[in-house]
């Protein structure tokens, strides 16, 4: 249910930047998290940055979700 959620959210966004028209920049990238490692990527700093602070947040998250049940044995 909120795979689905998800992925009416995200064409309801595509939708409505369409109407925005031609007026922004669009910058993009992307994160392959290999293991525990993430490798960033962006078409400018400013994005590639964004995305490596949160591949950090993912990654200790993920290992948070590992280490803590190992803890609480």
């Amino acid at each position: 249910m909120i795979g689905l959620s998800l992925v009416f959210i995200g064409i309801v966004l595509v939708f409505i930047g369409l109407l925005g028209g031609g007026r922004g920049k669009v910058e993009g990238g992307g994160v392959i998290v290999i293991g525990p490692i993430p490798i960033v990527f962006g078409t400018s700093q400013k994005i590639t940055k964004a995305l490596l602070v949160l591949a950090i947040i993912l990654t200790l998250v993920v290992l948070s979700i590992y280490i803590i049940p190992l803890i609480m044995r």
